[in-house]
């Protein structure tokens, strides 16, 4: 992707999506934390729908320290590894207080200390809650990076990494904007390669155009 291209794609996807936000709802850092890891292999849609109930009976890392796990697994058991989740919400919980006092950290070392949060989670909070200059790789970004041709990473944490060099000027909300992108539009099945204006760079539709031709 050379210059102008990455212009085009930055003001395309700032006409797409001018006000693109997390799709995840939360009130405090802790919630959106909770719900990030939540969200591993189950839609954001899903979890809205969980957070509610959990976040009504536990409401701080305290809460959910002390809570039982097995509360805790009935309540998100619709998002799927539920066990699991639930394991590293009360660990983490519990070093959130240990360590931090109960405030969630602000920089990815001591965010991916935490039980069960890897570099993805990190930068989601890291983004939304503080504003770093960070680009958080899900499925979505790292299928859209990759088919564009503006990584060629299979790796979501090094394909992270390279994004914010390559965006390191723009970055703002763009992690938001490539997600909306990936699940609306650039979709894994059957993407909407007839309507999108990246087509004429993009390595996939021309390896899929290609293949028509033949």
């Amino acid at each position: 992707m050379n210059k102008d291209q990455k212009q085009f794609f930055l003001k395309y996807l700032d006409d797409m999506f001018p006000n693109a936000k997390c799709e995840l709802n939360f009130s405090t850092p802790f919630q959106l934390l909770v719900a990030v890891v939540l969200s591993a292999q189950c839609t954001d849609k899903r979890v809205n729908l969980i957070t509610p109930i959990l976040f009504k009976q536990f409401k701080t890392p305290y809460d959910f320290a002390v809570a039982k796990i097995e509360v805790i697994e009935e309540i998100i058991k619709p998002c799927g590894l539920y066990k699991n989740k639930a394991k590293n919400i009360v660990l983490l919980s519990k070093q959130l207080i240990e360590k931090y006092g109960g405030t969630v950290p602000n920089n990815l070392k001591d965010l991916t200390s935490l039980s069960g949060v890897g570099m993805k989670t990190a930068k989601v909070v890291l983004n939304n809650v503080y504003g770093a200059k960070v680009i958080a790789v899900d499925t979505h970004i790292l299928r859209v990076s990759n088919r564009l041709g503006i990584v060629d990473e299979k790796n979501p944490d090094k394909c992270s990494i390279k994004l914010e060099k390559i965006f390191k000027q723009n970055i703002g909300n763009l992690h938001h904007k490539m997600v909306l992108f990936g699940r609306y539009f650039c979709k894994a099945r059957n993407p909407d390669c007839n309507i999108c204006k990246l087509k004429d760079f993009c390595k996939y539709y021309k390896k899929l155009d290609k293949q028509y031709k033949m």
